[in-house]
């Protein structure tokens, strides 16, 4: 208690003025200003700070003739990978994912201060705590929705659980029974029944990463669940963190005709026609949320895609 990311820095880092790197490199925390007992916070140790120490004189002695400096071997740089650059994209923040298990939630939205049936920014909400966990005050919170079991529309297998962001709410009060929170941004219409999970930032600019070869799949569905999915449409792929999928790798949407051939009717495959591409924007184990970054023509559920032809 009492802790701030000023004196941790001053500690850890010999200078306080470091704080935003400390901040920087822990995402959980919302809110640099306010930071409470049980939070871990993951220290880094920076190769260009220098610690501040009192100069030792040095012994005198006797000067000598110096000795020929060794000729130190050469040493090989490995050779650069080429910068790719980044992709901004500032909805990043109201991106949803599919997750095989439900989110556990830390709340949940069970009456709003004005009686109405649509809640958005600036409403004051009331929350109850789900489980074991607890509502701190200062502390934000995503809103987000379980909106549809999805399923393997070929193989009938389950895929996973959309979830859908909604909004952020800050929690300014605790009860013994029940907390008070303020909507800070809502993305689309809150109803009562909403979840809470913690707040996390996202960068709105993405690296881009050199996709790996031999990767290949399918277009689940679009987030809105839009028939026909075109440029900067979201969808989700069923490929994520265990396949090599990353977020900033870009892949290429296609389709391959087949036919026959010859007098004996010989099956023969047409060389792939590439109309469209994505851009990882979040990974989940088995699942992936992207960005539709060029499409020449309508892309439907289903459609494939592979690694891009480097």
């Amino acid at each position: 208690k009492g802790d701030t990311l000023w004196d941790l820095s001053r500690k850890f880092s010999d200078s306080p003025y470091l704080w935003p790197d400390l901040w920087s490199g822990n995402s959980k925390i919302a809110n640099p200003h306010r930071i409470y007992p049980g939070q871990r916070i993951r220290l880094y140790r920076r190769e260009d700070t220098e610690k501040h120490t009192e100069p030792v004189a040095e012994p005198i002695v006797e000067a000598a003739a110096p000795l020929p400096e060794p000729t130190p071997p050469p040493v090989e740089e490995p050779p650069e990978e080429p910068a790719l650059g980044t992709f901004t994209f500032a909805g990043i923040e109201q991106v949803g994912v599919i997750r095989k298990a439900p989110v556990a939630p830390h709340g949940k939205i069970f009456k709003v201060k004005e009686p109405k049936k649509m809640i958005s920014t600036d409403d004051i909400v009331y929350v109850a705590a789900e489980g074991e966990y607890l509502l701190i005050p200062g502390k934000r919170y995503t809103v987000y929705r379980e909106t549809t079991k999805v399923w393997d529309g070929k193989t009938n297998d389950y895929i996973g659980i959309q979830h859908t962001l909604l909004g952020v709410v800050e929690v300014t009060k605790s009860q013994p029974d029940y907390s008070i929170a303020k909507v800070t941004s809502a993305y689309t219409n809150i109803t009562i029944g909403d979840r809470l999970m913690p707040y996390e930032r996202r960068s709105a600019k993405i690296g881009r990463r050199k996709s790996p070869d031999g990767i290949t799949g399918e277009i689940i569905m679009a987030e809105h669940h839009n028939r026909i999915i075109g440029d900067y449409v979201i969808a989700f792929i069923n490929k994520g963190d265990t396949n090599g999928i990353q977020v900033g790798q870009s892949y290429s949407i296609f389709y391959q005709e087949s036919g026959q051939a010859g007098r004996k009717s010989k099956d023969i495959q047409f060389p792939p026609v590439h109309f469209g591409e994505f851009l990882v924007l979040l990974t989940e184990e088995t699942t992936s949320t992207v960005l539709i970054t060029k499409a020449s023509q309508h892309i439907e559920a289903g459609a494939q895609f592979r690694s891009p032809m480097n």
